[in-house]
């Protein structure tokens, strides 16, 4: 009991410091994502189209039109209270989700709190806390539902409603199908149609717009190979998969691992009866069967930002919870992934690109794995199958040799996951022309052919520097055998001498090379670590 209240206690303290620290920001970049609900509330209710609708800060509203029916009465709250009330709501929204996977921690208050603040203290919770997002109340609907918190009668019909707010949920019903819960399916989609249909006849023009072409344009939503989106498709971005080819490739992928992600919750259902309704005595199955099933709608999801992924966490949590070292090392080393940013964190030690990369995605390859390994449930029942277990540690010693051998060995530079030449438009930002702008009235141009200079950030290295008039053509190369990126060459200050800029995940292995007009190499240089006099 006094773990529990201590615990308890550790919670509270975390929220109201986050709650703080969110609300303490400039009011510019206080809950960004709820300003844009807000503002788009607000702008409908002006008789403007909700679709068209950009923040200041450049994001537009991408939920279906169910989700305005749901946030538009909030707006008779002052915003500044609202982001107060939304912040409460959010960390009752976490402890709500603790208490709704106590089944699978033998349902002891300690376990619940334990859970609640390793889910508080994630980046997925902190950017939900920071942004303003909904993703907690998404979670909560669906994973009540598909545990079977909810009366017998009514399951399905929760999650029908949290995909009227967000697709991917729509998964959940797959899940119902292959668990032999038919009627649960059928309730769900009764319950999505039924919120669309709601959407429809308060927003009809919005609704139009929204399903006959909004829903499928992803790129709404930013830039997709931003590192922040560690989904799969966001990651095959990032690794400069072929444009005609990545279509492909992702719906594959998505289909093996979500694929696998749903046939092991369906054997972890299998054989067990959902119980009623309140009964305290739940085994851990429809727990584990859930959070997997939540881990395939991020896989499946073209766009898994950092708030999306709290479903990662939950199967974190289930593999430390589990019996076996090796399960619970595993879940130790995916709560530490899902807490901090391991790109920034080590940045400094990753000596290969392919290290960075791996680095930098390890959110989208830790979730994948999970999908595919279980989180604890399923492993735990084959490993009285001694030719499963057997099966299982080829497949992972198997894994473990191709992710070492992807580690060490160095990624072409399409794969450089940070990598970018900045052009005329970016020439004001001090922090990518920070070299140059020394230089920029030492004209004509220096004697050598080229003079750079270097700076390091967390994640990724920038070098920026001048040209001499005999160069035409620069080129960064960050691997051996990789394939070329040509930097601009810019007239920033005339006159002066041409200036570049660009940034890379790791200068270990590039290479800088400069051409004359006729194709003559002027210059090249492979230790861009160091700046030149």
């Amino acid at each position: 009991m006094r773990g529990a209240a201590g615990l308890w206690a550790l919670f509270g303290a975390v929220a109201a410091g986050s709650a703080a620290l969110v609300l303490a920001r400039p009011a510019a970049q206080r809950l960004s994502d709820l300003h844009i609900y807000y503002g788009a509330a607000e702008h409908v209710g002006a008789g403007r189209p909700l679709y068209e609708y950009v923040a200041a800060n450049g994001g537009p509203f991408t939920y279906p039109p169910f989700a305005m029916v749901l946030l538009r009465p909030l707006t008779v709250l002052p915003e500044g209270a609202l982001q107060v009330l939304w912040l409460a709501l959010s960390v009752a929204a976490v402890a709500a989700i603790a208490a709704s996977v106590r089944g699978a921690f033998g349902g002891g208050r300690v376990a619940v709190a334990a859970v609640a603040c390793a889910v508080l203290v994630s980046a997925p919770a902190q950017s939900n806390l920071r942004f303003g997002q909904m993703s907690f109340f998404v979670v909560l609907l669906a994973l009540v539902d598909a545990v079977g918190l909810t009366p017998p009668r009514w399951r399905g019909l929760l999650v029908g409603v949290a995909a009227a707010i967000k697709l991917t949920p729509l998964l959940f019903v797959v899940y119902f199908l292959l668990a032999g819960r038919p009627r649960d399916a059928a309730r769900a989609v009764a319950a999505f149609a039924a919120c669309a249909l709601v959407g429809a006849a308060v927003l009809p023009a919005d609704s139009w717009a929204y399903w006959t072409g909004t829903v499928l344009q992803t790129s709404r939503v930013g830039n997709l190979a931003w590192m922040g989106n560690q989904s799969l498709h966001g990651m095959l971005l990032r690794a400069g998969v072929d444009p005609g080819t990545l279509p492909v490739i992702w719906a594959t992928l998505v289909a093996v691992i979500a694929g696998t992600a749903l046939w092991r919750a369906r054997t972890l259902a299998r054989g067990f009866t959902v119980p009623p309704a309140g009964d305290r005595d739940r085994p851990a199955e429809p727990v584990r069967a859930a959070v997997l099933v939540g881990c395939a709608t991020v896989v499946a999801s073209p766009v898994s930002w950092p708030h999306h992924q709290v479903w990662t966490v939950l199967a974190a949590m289930l593999l430390v919870a589990t019996h076996g070292v090796t399960q619970r090392v595993a879940g130790g080393v995916l709560l530490v992934v899902m807490t901090v940013s391991l790109g920034a964190v080590l940045g400094d030690v990753s000596t290969y690109p392919g290290v960075q990369f791996l680095l930098e995605n390890a959110r989208a390859l830790g979730v994948a794995a999970v999908c595919l390994a279980g989180c604890g449930g399923v492993a735990a029942a084959a490993a009285r199958v001694r030719s499963r277990r057997r099966a299982g540690l080829r497949v992972a010693v198997v894994g473990a040799a191709l992710l070492a051998c992807f580690a060490v060995l160095p990624l072409p530079a399409g794969a450089d996951p940070t990598f970018k030449a900045y052009t005329l438009d970016d020439a004001a930002n001090p922090r990518y022309f920070f070299a140059s702008r020394a230089w920029s009235g030492a004209a004509p141009a220096p004697a050598a052919a080229v003079r750079f200079g270097v700076a390091r950030e967390k994640t990724k290295m920038r070098v920026n520097g001048v040209v001499a008039d005999a160069v035409t053509r620069l080129e960064y190369r960050s691997a051996p055998g990789g394939s070329a990126r040509v930097i601009p060459l810019l007239a920033v200050v005339a006159p002066g001498p041409r200036e570049f800029s660009f940034r890379s995940a790791n200068l270990t292995h590039g290479r800088l090379t400069a051409y004359a007009a006729d194709g003559r190499e002027l210059a090249a240089f492979t230790d861009l670590t160091t700046p030149t006099p």
